[in-house]
C-alpha cells in the first residue's frame, strides 16, 4: 500500500509488536543508563540519570538535560534536548528520525556530547 502524497512518513504500521517494542525500548534505555553510570564511575562526565518508567532524563554538569521518552500506543521513541525535540521509529534495523531518517543513537551522541563539554559515544 503506499501512501498518498504529501503524507508524512511515519504513518506507516509499526514494524514492532507491543511486546517487541516494550523490550525494544526498555534494552535502550538500560544501555544508555549503563554508558552514563560507567561515564561517572571513571570520571568521564558527570551526568546523573533518573528513570520512571519509559522516561529517562539524562542531567548534565551545566545544568541542562536531555530526555528520551518511549511514545507505546505510537510506538515511537522521542527524545528532547537543547537543540530541539525528535521522535523516531523503528525500521527493523535502528531507529531512525521520522523527519530525516538520522539515527537515535548517533544523534544523542552528537546531542549529549555538546550538552557534556566533550565528545560521547553510546
Amino acid at each position: 500500500m503506499s501512501l498518498p502524497p504529501g503524507a508524512p512518513k511515519n504513518t506507516t504500521a509499526s514494524l514492532l509488536s507491543d511486546a517487541e517494542y516494550r523490550q525494544n525500548t526498555d534494552t535502550l534505555l538500560t544501555h544508555i543508563e549503563a554508558c552514563c553510570d560507567r561515564w561517572l564511575q571513571d570520571d568521564v562526565v558527570d551526568i546523573d540519570t533518573q528513570r520512571t518508567g519509559g522516561l529517562l532524563e539524562l542531567h548534565f554538569p551545566n545544568g541542562s538535560k536531555i530526555v528520551v521518552n518511549t511514545q507505546p500506543p505510537l510506538h515511537e521513541l522521542w527524545l528532547a534536548a537543547r537543540d530541539g525535540g525528535f521522535h523516531y521509529r523503528w525500521d527493523g534495523d535502528a531507529w531512525r528520525d521520522t523527519r530525516d531518517g538520522s539515527e537515535f543513537v548517533a544523534t544523542l551522541a552528537r546531542l549529549a556530547g555538546a550538552q557534556a563539554g566533550q565528545p560521547l559515544q553510546f
